[in-house]
């Protein structure tokens, strides 16, 4: 019993300290996952702790898992009307896009390093995905434009399903490297597999939990997580993609109308920050810093050839498909023409904003768990590389993304607007958090012009609470509890939301049409 209240102790001090390292990592713009490993090799075999753990095969099961968490959570809060447009190129980055840089990576490690096929293949796969907790953590701090945002958000959380089958295939020890077209057959069977899953768990779970009332709200969060869980645990019996099963789910579970939304994607967010944690501190303490400075030369030589060549060429690849696949369909329809276009300054963002993160270290276990010769240094490599080039594109992204012009200051944020059913009363009881930079600021509340049967009850602002006036002017960071019959619920969201958009003249003409 003591040695568990130890453990329970030393855990809680350890997310203790990447709390608080979160604020650093946010004032710095590096990704926190670099604090978390940090922390892992402090504690680890060689760092203060001393801490002994080399099981390759639980960290590769905890691997897992703590991805499918952190998948469901950038599900649950990707905005649909933002990728919507976005998914055709999002889709070909995270599979033809995964398979150039697979390729191009291992010819250069090949002949740069005189690695062996299997091992240079290996390589490229598992430095292919980019990671959905790094590119999250970082792009959703800087003011993009929702199409650039939105292609980088679902092709990190598309492209770990392929990566993932294709390093599994690749790390069968024994036996003759599997024929490209044997890779590709069964990588389409395993995401075919696993997208229909996801499109079978995600209506099944909303059409539940619209229809049963839960008597307690916290119930509707892990009733969500649950549902991400079948999903995964299904493909993956199905032989499919548990990746893209969650995925696919939680992007339709969250993009849903739901009681309690927001309480949902704040449980998520906070899952997967633990997730985080404990998925970047094991990995630390899976590394032995003690055999790293043996392969930083091999392991810059592969970042280099990820970053410049492997990287770029996958964008410019995808993004000429792309452009080919929009004008053969929609020749005539120049607004879809356009989306179907990606200019070369989006190209060079998209390709420095591929960062790496938990994703890789966690597939480099894969092959070592199998024994495939050299494992244990490619796991190595992967980790430098990942710490390096995080540590080099992270900071640099504003910068970069100021300079070539793809900033966009001006951009509304999305209104949070949660909901709580009131059963008896046939009526719904609305939470709106107004956020910075939307133009519901300075906005007068009999200037929102919400229907007969909704009135703001109640204006929380700065921890204080008061029933509003009709002349109350809203700020940044008030919250609002809004009555409103259920009939009118959805009329009221699209009226704040329009509002949100476009500021006080489309309360005053908005519905006129003027």
């Amino acid at each position: 019993m003591e040695r568990l209240n130890v453990w329970l102790l030393v855990s809680a001090a350890v997310v203790i300290a990447a709390i608080a390292s979160v604020r650093i990592a946010h004032r710095t713009g590096l990704p926190s996952l670099l604090i978390y490993l940090g922390l892992g090799l402090v504690i680890g075999e060689d760092g203060i702790g001393g801490i002994q753990f080399e099981n390759s095969q639980l960290a590769q099961q905890l691997g897992l898992i703590a991805l499918a968490v952190i998948l469901a959570e950038g599900g649950l809060t990707t905005n649909w009307k933002n990728v919507r447009d976005c998914v055709p190129a999002a889709l070909v980055l995270a599979t033809l896009g995964v398979a150039v840089s697979v390729v191009v990576l291992a010819v250069a490690v090949h002949a740069l390093l005189g690695m062996d096929w299997r091992s240079a293949l290996l390589l490229g796969a598992v430095l292919a995905p980019t990671d959905a907790a790094a590119v999250f953590s970082v792009l959703r701090r800087l003011p993009l434009p929702p199409r650039l945002a939105g292609i980088l958000e679902a092709e990190s959380g598309f492209n770990d399903a392929p990566a993932v089958i294709i390093v599994m295939t690749l790390s069968v020890a024994a036996g003759p490297l599997p024929a490209p077209g044997n890779i590709v057959l069964h990588t389409a069977i395993e995401l075919a597999i696993g997208a229909a899953v996801g499109v079978l768990v995600g209506p099944a779970g909303i059409f539940a939990l619209r229809r049963v009332a839960l008597p307690a709200s916290g119930l509707y969060p892990l009733a969500v997580l649950a549902l991400a869980f079948i999903a995964y645990s299904g493909a993956a019996l199905l032989h499919g993609s548990g990746f893209l099963a969650v995925y696919v789910a939680t992007l339709m579970l969250g993009n849903a109308r739901l009681p309690h939304a927001a309480d949902t994607r704040g449980f998520a967010e906070g899952s997967a920050w633990l997730a985080q944690i404990g998925l970047f501190v094991m990995l630390g303490m899976l590394a032995s810093p003690s055999e790293l400075p043996e392969v930083i030369i091999p392991a810059l030589v592969s970042g280099i050839a990820l970053v410049l060549f492997a990287r770029p060429l996958s964008v410019a690849v995808s993004a000429v498909l792309v452009r080919l696949a929009w004008n053969v369909r929609l020749p005539r329809n120049a607004r879809l023409t356009r989306i179907g276009v990606i200019p070369w300054r989006e190209q060079t963002f998209l390709s420095w904003a591929g960062l790496r993160g938990a994703v890789p270290i966690v597939l480099a276990t894969i092959p070592w768990n199998a024994g495939v010769p050299g494992a244990k240094s490619l796991f190595n490599d992967v980790f430098i590389i990942v710490v390096v080039f995080t540590l080099a594109q992270g900071p640099t992204l504003p910068y970069l993304a100021r300079f070539l012009g793809v900033t966009s200051e001006g951009e509304a944020r999305e209104l949070d607007v949660d909901s709580a059913p009131l059963e008896e009363l046939d009526a719904d009881l609305l939470q709106v958090r107004i956020p910075s930079g939307s133009l519901l600021h300075g906005v007068e509340i009999f200037e929102l012009r919400l229907p007969a049967n909704a009135m703001v009850t109640l204006v929380v602002r700065d921890g204080e609470s008061f029933v509003p006036t009709s002349t109350t002017r809203l700020v940044a960071g008030d919250q609002l509890l809004i009555v409103v019959t259920a009939s009118q619920r959805k009329a009221v969201e699209r009226r704040l939301r329009a509002v949100s958009r476009r500021g006080k003249l489309a309360g005053w003409y908005g519905e006129r049409g003027l």
